[in-house]
C-alpha cells in the first residue's frame, strides 16, 4: 500500500469506509447491523475507528516483517 494519507468516511447508507484521501475507492468497508448500533449506543463510528486503526497497524507490522504469517487454515474468533 502506498504511503498516502488514509481517511475514515461514514457513507450516507451508514457504512464506514477506509480509503486513500485522494481516492474515492474503498480499501475496507465496515457495516454494522441495527442491533449492533443499538448495542453500541450509537458509538459504532468510534468502534469502527478503533477497528480500522488496529488493522492498519497490523498491516504495517506484516509488511515490516514484525509478525509471522501462519501457514495453513486459521481459526478466527
Amino acid at each position: 500500500m502506498s504511503t498516502s494519507f488514509l481517511e475514515i468516511v461514514e457513507l450516507p447508507d451508514g457504512r464506514i469506509e477506509l480509503r486513500r484521501a485522494e481516492d474515492e475507492g474503498s480499501l475496507v468497508t465496515l457495516s454494522f447491523s441495527e442491533d449492533a448500533k443499538v448495542f453500541l449506543q450509537g458509538q459504532h463510528v468510534e468502534v469502527a475507528k478503533a477497528m480500522l486503526s488496529v488493522g492498519v497497524q497490523m498491516a504495517g507490522r506484516l509488511v515490516e516483517g514484525d509478525l509471522e504469517r501462519e501457514e495453513g487454515p486459521r481459526v478466527l474468533h
